[in-house]
């Protein structure tokens, strides 16, 4: 079973789901921005998607470019900071058992299968 995680109000992340509900994968939704990531589930999902929190970061977001654009941080303080702001982490990400992968382009969520 696919696990999107999705944010209702983008529009990426409801094509995505559009996406996986076209094709009838069973699937499960979660809205990370209501139903936060534990510390834990975030750094399993860094694991699964094989990338740095810098790299999940949305940099066109004006809570980044307000408040940590000029600023260095670690991996634990990068994570720290998407559990705080979660609007920061790119989306959707889908994910199976083993791996993850970003939804942008939906058609990514191929490499799951």
């Amino acid at each position: 079973m696919l696990t999107i995680f999705h944010n209702p109000m983008c529009r990426k992340s409801r094509s995505c789901l559009d996406f996986i509900k076209e094709k009838n994968l069973e699937h499960k939704v979660v809205n990370y921005i209501k139903e936060s990531f534990t510390e834990f589930e975030l750094k399993n999902l860094l694991i699964r998607l094989n990338k740095k929190p810098l790299e999940i970061v949305r940099k066109q977001e004006a809570i980044y470019k307000s408040n940590f654009k000029k600023s260095q941080f670690n991996d634990d303080e990068w994570i720290k900071i998407l559990l705080e702001y979660p609007n920061l982490i790119m989306r959707p990400i889908v994910s199976n058992n083993y791996k993850a992968v970003i939804g942008d382009p939906a058609q990514n969520i191929l490499e799951l299968l």
